[in-house]
């Protein structure tokens, strides 16, 4: 029995499909007829992009860098200029200028202290750029889920109707079940990629940053170890 329901929901759902490309519905149309379900994976969308764009410009400000910081900072340093150092650091609004800026306030203390407070301040400039993409990450698993769970509902719903109608199955009253499964699934399915690419993405930017990072760092200590003349 279980079997024939089955194949009897296949074929409304083809013809379901059929009659909404014949009628010639549109994206919009389509998702008023996913139902309540569409309306989270909706603002998951909207809250996808708006953290895509907003981390996108964070990083992409975060990544300029004067190719002369480092060697006006090695100048400063050796000419004793530690205020005209701490100017430039203060002037250059990135991570790498705020975690120069706190190991100059450190000079004159042992080097591995001068290292520690420069990885305190990285921590927490990594953790900045970090910001939004847990949120992603919820996104890319949480729509396909919620897109699942519309289609479970919209199955209910046609099994139910289908159920009411006895042996006289009507498309009409099954159409609205089939559509809430088919295109919530789609809908997850579709906001679900967008926030896994997009996560991937920014994070492998952040981790090019935090590589520039680790590099200036270690270039600050050099510059410290450095005998003086």
């Amino acid at each position: 029995m279980f079997a024939i329901l089955q194949i009897q929901t296949a074929e409304v759902a083809a013809q379901a499909t059929e009659t909404a490309a014949s009628s010639g519905l549109n994206v919009f149309d389509l998702a008023v007829k996913g139902g309540v379900i569409m309306i989270p994976l909706l603002l998951l969308l909207l809250l996808t992009v708006y953290i895509f764009f907003e981390r996108l410009f964070v990083l992409n400000k975060a990544s300029k860098e004067d190719a002369n910081f480092m060697n006006r900072i090695k100048d400063y340093i050796h000419e004793g200029r530690i205020d005209a150092a701490k100017e430039l650091c203060q002037s250059t609004d990135n991570p790498i200028a705020r975690m120069i800026e706190k190991g100059i306030s450190r000079l004159g203390r042992p080097l591995s202290d001068i290292n520690t407070a420069i990885e305190n301040v990285g921590n927490i400039e990594v953790a900045k750029l970090e910001k939004g993409l847990p949120w992603l990450a919820t996104s890319s698993g949480g729509a396909p889920m919620i897109g699942f769970l519309g289609t479970v509902t919209g199955m209910v719903q046609a099994f139910y109707n289908m159920s009411q109608a006895g042996n006289n199955i009507d498309i009409s009253a099954l159409s609205g079940g089939i559509y809430v499964a088919m295109v919530t699934t789609v809908g997850g399915l579709i906001v679900g990629v967008i926030a896994y690419f997009a996560h991937n993405y920014l994070a492998t930017r952040v981790e090019a940053v935090v590589n520039k990072m680790e590099a200036r760092t270690t270039e600050f200590m050099d510059l410290l170890n450095e005998p003086v003349s």
